[in-house]
């Protein structure tokens, strides 16, 4: 779920990051006060000397114009301190845990000052009076040693004592030294353990570490410009390795309303000039892209464990919603932005509004009137399960798919379509052809919904766009009660598609009136996900052997035995040339060519009963061969299948073959073998999740060391 930045050692040390620029700016803006007042009194005085005085009136009408043209300075220089805001962040160094793992900078011995000099004891020899002749003299000179020698003792036990106190306070000094010293060991050695443990945590992409680490890596950033709100909320997504991220921007307020101050001597007065409309609009909208950019920026070069495929943001400005005259956050600028094409961006020469545009990014054309664009993935439906106006609404996983299917129009029909139902069937799917009758902008638009529990695999959005075109419609509605992948929203880019995740879909039929909500999860496994008992299973992955044009495709199949995401180690990466796991549990067979040369064939069998306690997944791919050539887009491919099946009785568990039409990536996740608790079978679910990057992309995003 979304939540904040917590009590970590990260969110303790971000804190106190915040904690010091803050001071620092409180500072700064008590010098520039008392700087204003200093000068308006010194205004006063030589007005008041001015008076009748040609010569003094006219250094002052100097002065007059001088505060003028710093006033106008300053305002020059927030405009370039916002135009900066990007290249500072670029200059920062990444983010990185190094410095929490380092032990603070100790003395290497104990200095005792000047304690450690010991209290010098009086000479005896400077106590000597000198003998003198004669019965008075020998009288005086037996009066004077005997002076001498009370001032020599009063002056040793004086010293003695002196001494006693430096040992006593030097003692004291040393003791405390220590105890201050070993309570900085301690909680250096602390400090360090919780953060190794984090870094661990981190590696294993566990929810809490993740969340935890990339708040700091936000909250310790702190040179943005005053006046930036920086609050945040995130989640993320083991999944679809995804961070899901809100980011609170400044209000419009945050670009000068003025471009500079003139001086007036007729009425010895400063009169600012407003900056114009269309200047002020152009820079606060470049503000909004610079600072996605720098935060995007900030959380890849933070991630040099390579645990984020992407990032989906949305930067939201707090005003008044129209709709219901209350404080809201209004989501002016979204994107999402994956590593690979985020890190082939030279972002020291871009220009920030078209560098957010070509990332497939969103921006607010009117951003001053808080003119909202649609919102990328939201935190809090990151793992959302029970949504809606309460128990007493209906569990539309629950639902009779006629109802559900009666629903669904009736949701368009509130929205002023005209709707007419195409099919009713009992797969958890329905049809729905709406017509928008706007006599410009309308039409037919197909709508089709899946009922389904796990996240949507992109097969049926591509199916999706193939019907769209079969019945030349507008436009295309994917409606869900679960979650779409990073996948489908790639392929939806640039066309006349839409997705409506469950979330969503709730708060569609709240705006309507109508009831639904999202219930728990099963306890068991979901129809579509079976839990076999099979002691071993066989997978056998079939593709056409040729493309269209008649070109060889050959693929690669790989399996990852993991652990919350990631593989146990490097051996635990089955392909090619590690054709089984350390305890040959997972084994690998060589491709083979049957149906008269037509077909190729793969094989990987699972002895599910020999995996070990810590393998918790066994998650399969494809990849095309990158060898003579470039790797070939898997659209390319055909014929593509997944089967199944029980080793010991030919029973087929399982098939998937929903191809590869339109895929533009050269590797594919078919699906995961998970251990089904607490009746410990194991459980195959279906993904179909492009990956870029062939099968290096794999590996590196299931934690192999790729050299």
């Amino acid at each position: 779920m979304a939540g904040q930045a917590g009590g970590g050692v990260l969110s303790v040390w971000a804190e106190a990051q915040r904690q010091e620029q803050r001071r620092r700016q409180a500072q700064g803006r008590a010098q520039v006060a008392a700087q204003r007042q200093e000068a308006q009194a010194t205004r006063a005085a030589q007005l008041a000397t001015a008076r009748g005085e040609r010569e003094a009136l006219r250094a002052y009408q100097q002065s007059r114009e001088a505060e003028a043209a710093e006033l106008s300075g300053r305002l020059d220089q927030r405009v370039a301190e916002l135009d900066g805001l990007l290249r500072v962040g670029l200059a920062r160094p990444a983010f990185s845990l190094a410095p929490l793992l380092t032990p603070a900078s100790l003395p290497a011995a104990f200095d005792p000052g000047r304690l450690g000099v010991p209290i010098p004891m009086p000479d005896p020899a400077r106590y000597q009076v000198p003998a003198q002749g004669g019965l008075l003299q020998r009288r005086r000179y037996e009066e004077q040693r005997a002076q001498a020698q009370a001032q020599y003792e009063r002056d040793w036990h004086q010293a003695q004592a002196a001494e006693r106190e430096r040992l006593q306070q030097l003692a004291e000094y040393q003791r405390g030294f220590e105890e201050w010293a070993a309570e900085h060991r301690q909680q250096d050695a602390e400090r360090i353990a919780r953060t190794r443990e984090l870094a661990e945590r981190l590696g294993r992409g566990e929810d809490e570490a993740v969340r935890e680490y990339f708040s700091a890596v936000l909250y310790g950033s702190t040179d943005w410009p005053e006046g930036f709100p920086h609050r945040i909320t995130l989640a993320w997504d083991m999944t679809d390795r995804q961070l899901v991220l809100e980011w609170e921007l400044p209000g419009f307020d945050v670009v000068p309303e003025h471009g500079r101050v003139r001086y007036v001597k007729t009425d010895d007065r400063q009169a600012p000039v407003a900056r114009p409309a269309a200047e002020r609009k152009r820079i606060y909208r470049e503000v909004l892209a610079r600072s996605v950019l720098r935060v995007l920026d900030e959380l890849f070069r933070a991630d040099q464990g390579g645990l984020l495929d992407s990032v989906a943001l949305n930067g939201l400005v707090q005003g008044v919603d129209p709709a219901t005259g209350r404080e809201a956050g209004r989501v002016l600028v979204a994107v999402t932005a994956s590593r690979a094409a985020f890190g082939a961006i030279a972002l020291d020469r871009v220009a920030p509004v078209e560098c957010l545009e070509g990332l497939g990014g969103r921006l607010s054309p009117r951003p001053e009137r808080l003119a909202e664009v649609r919102a990328e993935r939201r935190p809090q439906e990151v793992g959302a399960r029970v949504l809606g106006h309460g128990g007493d609404d209906p569990d539309l996983f629950t639902m009779d798919p006629i109802a559900f299917e009666e629903l669904i129009a009736e949701l368009f029909r509130a929205r002023g379509y005209r709707v007419a139902t195409t099919a009713r069937s009992g797969d958890e799917g329905v049809d729905v052809v709406a017509i928008d009758p706007d006599p410009v902008t309308g039409g037919k638009i197909v709508i089709q919904a899946k009922r389904y529990r796990s996240t949507v695999s992109p097969t049926a959005v591509r199916d999706l766009d193939s019907t769209v075109r079969h019945h030349g419609a507008i436009k295309g509605i994917l409606v869900t009660t679960a979650h779409f992948g990073r996948g489908s929203y790639a392929y939806i880019e640039n066309k006349p598609l839409s997705l409506v995740n469950g979330p969503e879909l709730v708060e569609l039929l709240a705006e309507q009136g109508l009831r639904g909500r999202l219930g728990p999860a099963p306890a068991g496994p979901t129809a579509g996900e079976p839990t076999t008992r099979a002691s071993e299973v066989r997978l056998r992955i079939e593709w056409q052997s040729r493309t269209v044009a008649g070109d060889p495709v050959e693929l690669d199949v790989s399996a990852f035995l993991c652990a919350d995401g990631r593989v146990l180690s490097d051996e635990h990466f089955v392909f090619f040339n590690n054709p089984a796991d350390p305890g040959g549990a997972v084994r690998l067979g060589a491709a083979r060519t049957d149906a008269g040369g037509q077909l190729r064939t793969a094989a990987l069998t699972l002895a599910l009963d020999q995996l070990g306690p810590e393998v918790q997944e066994v998650a399969v791919a494809v990849s095309t061969e990158e060898e003579p050539g470039p790797a070939l887009p898997l659209g390319y491919l055909h014929g593509l299948a997944l089967a199944v099946t029980d080793r010991a009785s030919e029973l087929e568990l399982h098939r998937w073959a929903d191809g590869t039409s339109g895929i533009a990536e050269s590797a594919l996740e078919l699906g995961a073998f998970r251990r089904s608790a607490p009746d410990g079978g194991w459980q195959f679910e279906a993904a179909a999740r492009p990956v870029s990057g062939g099968l290096a992309g794999l590996a590196t995003g299931r934690g192999v060391a790729i050299a």
